[in-house]
C-alpha cells in the first residue's frame, strides 16, 4: 500500500474517538480535549462502552452504533481490544485509524500471531489504513485536526514534520510553538505497522499546502518504497532529514573490508544523496534548512563573501565554512579597488570583508553593492552586530531592498537580542533568510550548497560514456554452481578472478593448485616471479596468518614460502584446513595506486558499493565513498569525487594521471554485478591497481549467499530492466524497443527537437519549441518501480542510433491507474510502430498488476483515438476542457 485512503487519515470529515473518557489525565480525555480545542469543523463522536455521555456530549457504546461512518477513528483502548475494533471499523466502512495504544508486539494467543499482526490482518480486507500503533497521533492545523495526545495545538504553516519518536514529537511541537513555526502536518508514525515514511512522503509530495517535508528518522522498513517516494518528492519540494543512530554497529560483524567500511550511517548518507534529499545533524538545523531552502532561490555557485561590521563574527563564519568544506570567495583586483573606494583604510582587505564597527548605513550599502556586483562572488553572508553608531533597523531598511533585488543569494545574521529584534522581524517579513549566529548562517550556506548539488545530480543528462557491455553470465553462473556443489561460502582466488573477467575487469593470471608440486608446475608455466597464496576455507584475510608471499623469483623460493605458510597456518589456526595454493603472475605496475572496489550487503538498503584507498591497511584509510547501485557514468564520477581520491588520481610531482575512464568503467561493471548477481553477498577487489595504463585487479574475494525461492530483489533502486528489450522490424528496418535509460537524455532532446510543431502540440496539448532541461531529465531518469517509458531506437549508418518513438506510463503509488502518453516521429508514423509500442506497454502493465490505463488526446488527434479503439480502449467524446478521454481496464 501507499497513499490509498490517506485522505481519510489526514483530511477526514468526521472522527470517532474510541476510548473517550471523562477521567482527568486519561488518554481518552486528553485526546478528546485536543480534538475539540483544535477547531475541527466536522463531527467528533466519542465511543465509550460504559457511559452514555462523555465530555458533556452524547457517547456511543460501540462502533456499530455510531450514527454515520466515521472517516477516521482514533483508538486509545488497551492493546488486546485493537484487532477487534479495527475489524468492526472496517465492516462499518471506516478507511483510516490512528492507534495510540502501545503493547501490540505481544502475542495475541491466536495462532501465535502478535496483536499487531492480528490488527493488520483485520484491516487488510477493508483497505483500512493505520497510523501507529504506539504513536502520539497526527495534527493537521489547516483543518483544525488534533488527533493526538500532544500537549497543545500546532500553529498552521507550510512545513510537514514526520517523526518516529513520540517523545521527540511533543518536545518539537512545544519548541516550534515558542518560535512561531507552523505546520501543514505534524505526524507521529510510532511503530509504523502500516503507514510508514514512504507512504507519508508520497502523500505530502502532492499536497499543495506543504512547502517542505521534514523527517526525524530512526530506521527504514521498506528501502525500495522509501527511495521511490523520496526521489519523487525531492524533485518537487525540499525533503530534509535528521537520522539518529550513527554508530556503525553493522560494520562490526562484516567479514569483508567493504562490509567493515560501508557502515549503516554511510549507506544512509548515500541513499539521501541518491534521492536528492538533504541530511542535517540537528533538529535546529532541520528548521534552519527549511527556512534557507524556502527563501533562497537564486543559486549561482558556492563561493561565499562574508560582509561584517565585526572581525570576530566574520572569522567565526569563515571557520565554520572551511570546516564544512565550503568555499570562501577570493576578491579580485577590481573588487578590492571598489571596496577601497568605499571603506576606510583599516578595512580587512580580504574576505571576510570587515567594514569596521563604526560603519554608518552608507558603508553597509556601498560594500554590499560591490560584493553583489563582483563576478567572483556567488553569494553574500551579511552579518551585523549592534552598535551605538546606527540602529540595526536603519541598516535593515537600507540594505533589504538591495538584497531583495539581488540575483545572488544573500543570507543575513543579526547578532544580539533586543537591539536587533526589529531588524530580524523586518528581514523575516521581507522573506529573507536570517540566522542568530555566524555559525548557523554558514551551516545554512553549506546546506544550500549540498541540496543544490543533489538537485543538479537529479537533473543532469548523463552521457553514455561506456559502450554496451555484455558479461559472460554463463561463466558467472557456473562459478556459483561449482561453489554451491562443494558447499563453499567463498569462491577461491582463481574462481574470484574468473568472475571478474566474466564482467570485463582485467585480472592477473591465476591458477589454483592442490599442493606444493602443482604450485611449482603452475609457476613454471606462468613464469617467475610469482605470488603465492594459501587456500583455506577457515582463512578469510590471508595476510593475517602469513598466507601471502610476493615476488617469488625461483622454485626454491616458492617451495620455502609454501612450507612456511603451512607451518604458520597450523600454528595460528590449528583447526584450519589447507586445501592448496593459488599461484599468480606478479604484476609490474610501479607507481600504480592501490584502491579497493567492493560490494557489501546492508540490512536495510541491500547491496551497496564502496570505493576507497586499498592495500593491507585498507580499514585505516579515511578516503572512501559508498553508493547505491545501479550507477551510471555521472554517479560513478560522483563516487570518485566523494572518495577524495580525485587529486591523487589526477597526478602529482611528476606522477602521471591515472586512467580515470578505466576506473569509471570498472565501477559501472561492479555495479552491473551488484544488480545481476543476487547470489553475491560480498565482493572485495583489493588491491585494484590504477595507473596511466588502466586498471588491474590483483586480488578478489567473493562471498556467496543462498537464494530463497520467491525472494524479492534486495536492491533499494530497481535497475534497468534488461529483460524488457525487444528487437522488432518496421519498414524494413531493425529497431530495438527498450526501456529508456538516463543516458538517453540527449537522444530525447534530439527527438523532440526534430518533431514538427503539429506533433508537439498533439503530444503536449500546447505549442512548444523545446522541452526544458529539467523536464528532459525527469523523462529520461525514471523510477522503473513506478513508471515505464519504452523507446524505439533506430540504427544510423556511420552514426549514433536515434530515438524514433516513445510511449510512457506513470502509475499512481498504489498501482491502480497508469496514465500514458505516446509520440512517434513524423517519418515513422503510419507504419504500425505506435501499435507495437502500445501493445508492449499494455502487456507490461498487465504483468505488473495495474488495474487500468488511461490517457487523453486532443479532438483533432483522430489517429490516436482510432488506435485506442483498436486496442480496446473506451474513447469518450470531447470534454468541456477540450480533450478526449481514453480508458482501458486491465483487470
Amino acid at each position: 500500500m501507499s497513499v490509498r485512503n490517506l485522505e481519510a487519515l489526514f483530511q477526514p470529515a468526521s472522527v470517532a474517538l474510541i476510548g473517550a473518557s471523562d477521567r482527568e489525565g486519561s488518554l481518552g480525555s486528553v485526546v478528546l480535549r485536543n480534538l475539540r480545542a483544535g477547531g475541527f469543523r466536522g463531527p467528533v463522536w466519542p465511543v465509550n462502552r460504559r457511559h452514555h455521555s462523555v465530555g458533556g456530549a452524547p457517547a456511543w457504546r460501540d462502533v456499530e452504533s455510531l450514527p454515520q461512518v466515521p472517516d477516521l477513528a482514533v483508538i486509545c483502548t488497551p492493546a488486546e481490544t485493537v484487532p477487534g475494533l479495527i475489524a468492526d471499523l472496517g465492516r462499518k466502512g471506516t478507511r483510516a485509524a490512528i492507534v495510540l495504544s502501545a503493547g501490540l508486539k505481544q502475542a495475541s494467543g491466536t495462532q501465535g500471531l502478535s496483536l499487531e499482526q492480528a490488527m493488520l490482518d483485520a484491516a487488510r480486507p477493508h483497505l483500512l489504513r493505520i497510523l501507529g500503533p504506539n504513536c502520539i497521533g497526527a495534527l493537521v492545523p489547516g483543518i483544525g485536526l488534533n488527533a493526538s495526545f500532544a500537549p497543545g495545538q500546532a500553529l498552521p504553516g507550510k512545513l510537514a514534520f514526520v517523526t518516529q519518536s513520540g517523545a521527540l514529537a511533543t518536545a518539537m511541537l512545544d519548541w516550534a510553538n515558542s518560535r512561531g513555526i507552523g505546520f501543514s502536518h505534524f505526524i507521529s508514525l510510532g511503530d509504523s505497522a502500516d503507514v510508514d515514511f514512504g507512504d507519508v512522503i508520497d502523500y505530502l509530495a502532492s499536497d499543495p499546502g506543504t512547502r517542505a517535508i521534514l523527517l526525524y528518522m530512526e530506521s527504514v522498513k521498506s528501502a525500495r518504497k522509501f527511495m521511490s517516494a523520496a526521489r519523487a518528492a525531492a524533485r518537487n519540494k525540499p525533503v530534509i532529514v535528521v537520522k539518529a543512530g550513527r554508530a556503525p554497529d553493522g560494520a562490526r560483524a562484516a567479514a569483508s573490508h567493504t562490509g567493515a567500511l560501508a557502515g549503516s550511517d554511510a549507506v544512509f548518507d548515500a541513499a539521501v544523496r541518491r534521492a536528492g534529499m538533504l541530511r542535517v545533524d540537528t533538529l535546529e538545523s532541520l528548521f534552519d534548512a527549511a527556512e534557507t531552502l524556502a527563501h533562497v532561490t537564486h543559486w549561482q555557485g558556492e563561493r561565499l563573501a562574508v560582509l561584517t561590521n565585526g572581525g570576530g563574527a566574520g572569522v567565526l563564519a569563515a571557520d565554520a565554512l572551511a570546516l564544512g568544506g565550503g568555499v570562501l570567495a577570493i576578491p579580485g583586483e577590481q573588487t578590492l579597488r571598489a571596496l577601497d573606494q568605499c571603506l576606510p583604510p583599516t578595512w580587512s582587505h580580504g574576505n571576510p570583508v570587515d567594514i569596521i564597527g563604526d560603519a554608518p548605513v552608507s558603508r553597509y550599502v556601498d560594500a554590499l553593492k560591490v560584493l553583489l556586483a563582483a563576478p567572483e562572488v556567488d553569494g553574500v553572508l551579511f552579518i551585523h552586530a549592534p552598535t551605538a553608531i546606527v540602529p540595526a533597523g536603519d541598516i535593515a531598511a537600507a540594505c533589504l531592498p538591495l538584497i531583495q533585488a539581488s540575483a545572488k543569494p544573500v543570507l543575513t545574521c543579526w547578532l544580539g537580542g533586543v537591539m536587533v529584534a526589529a531588524a530580524r522581524r523586518t528581514t523575516a517579513a521581507a522573506g529573507i533568510a536570517s540566522y542568530s549566529t555566524p555559525e548557523r548562517a554558514a551551516a545554512a550556506w553549506l546546506q544550500l550548497a549540498t541540496h543544490t548539488r543533489h538537485q543538479q545530480a537529479l537533473q543532469e543528462l548523463p552521457a553514455a560514456e561506456m559502450e554496451d557491455f555484455t558479461p559472460d553470465r554463463a561463466l558467472a553462473a557456473s562459478l556459483r554452481d561449482e561453489a554451491l556443489r562443494d558447499g563453499r561460502e567463498w569462491l577461491g582466488d582463481a574462481q574470484a578472478q574468473a568472475l571478474l573477467r566474466a564482467y570485463g575487469i582485467p585480472t592477473v593470471e591465476t591458477v589454483r593448485t592442490r599442493d606444493i608440486g602443482e604450485a611449482v608446475a603452475a609457476a613454471g608455466r606462468i613464469g617467475y616471479p610469482v605470488a603465492l597464496k594459501i587456500i583455506s576455507p577457515e582463512v578469510i584475510h590471508k595476510t593475517d596468518v602469513g598466507g601471502v608471499a610476493l615476488d617469488l623469483a625461483s622454485e626454491q623460493a616458492l617451495r620455502l614460502a609454501a612450507e612456511t605458510m603451512q607451518q604458520q597456518v597450523l600454528r595460528l589456526l590449528p583447526q584450519a584446513r589447507v586445501l592448496g595454493f593459488t599461484v599468480q603472475a606478479m604484476a609490474r605496475r610501479p607507481g600504480a595506486h592501490e584502491l579497493i572496489v567492493g560490494i557489501a550487503a546492508d540490512p536495510v538498503f541491500g547491496p551497496v558499493m564502496l570505493l576507497g584507498e586499498g592495500g593491507v591497511a585498507v580499514e585505516l584509510h579515511k578516503n572512501h565513498a559508498v553508493a547505491l547501485p545501479p550507477l551510471n557514468a555521472r554517479l560513478a564520477r560522483d563516487m570518485v569525487a566523494a572518495s577524495r581520491l580525485a587529486p591523487l588520481l589526477a597526478g602529482y610531482r611528476g606522477r602521471p594521471p591515472a586512467d580515470q575512464a578505466a576506473l569509471l568503467a570498472t565501477l559501472l561493471k561492479v555495479s552491473q554485478m551488484a544488480c545481476e548477481l543476487a547470489w553475491l553477498a560480498e565482493l572485495d577487489i583489493n588491491p585494484l591497481l590504477v595507473d596511466q595504463h588502466g586498471v588491474l585487479a590483483l586480488d578478489a574475494r567473493v562471498r556467496l549467499r543462498p537464494l530463497v525461492p520467491g525472494e524479492p530483489s534486495r536492491l533499494a533502486i530497481r535497475p534497468y530492466p534488461l529483460a524488457l528489450e525487444e528487437p522488432v522490424r518496421v519498414k524494413a528496418h531493425n529497431l530495438l524497443l527498450r526501456p529508456i535509460r538516463p543516458e538517453d537524455g540527449q537522444r530525447l532532446l534530439a527527438f523532440y527537437a526534430g518533431a514538427s510543431p503539429a506533433d508537439m502540440r498533439l503530444r503536449f496539448f500546447m505549442t512548444r519549441r523545446e522541452v526544458p532541461h529539467s523536464e528532459l531529465a525527469r523523462y529520461s531518469q525514471i523510477d522503473y518501480d513506478r513508471e515505464m517509458t519504452f523507446v524505439a531506437i533506430a540504427p544510423q549508418a556511420g552514426g549514433e542510433p536515434v530515438m524514433v518513438a516513445e510511449v510512457r506510463a506513470v502509475c499512481d503509488p498504489d498501482n491502480l491507474t497508469a496514465e500514458f502518453a505516446i509520440q512517434v516521429a513524423t517519418q515513422w508514423q503510419g507504419c504500425g510502430l505506435g501499435r507495437l509500442l502500445m501493445d508492449k506497454l499494455i502487456r507490461y502493465l498487465r504483468e505488473r498488476g495495474t488495474t487500468e490505463v488511461v490517457g487523453q488526446c486532443l479532438p483533432e488527434n483522430t489517429g490516436m483515438a482510432a488506435l485506442a479503439h483498436q486496442l480496446g480502449f473506451s474513447v469518450s467524446a470531447a470534454t468541456p476542457e477540450g480533450t478526449v478521454a481514453m480508458r482501458l481496464a486491465l483487470r
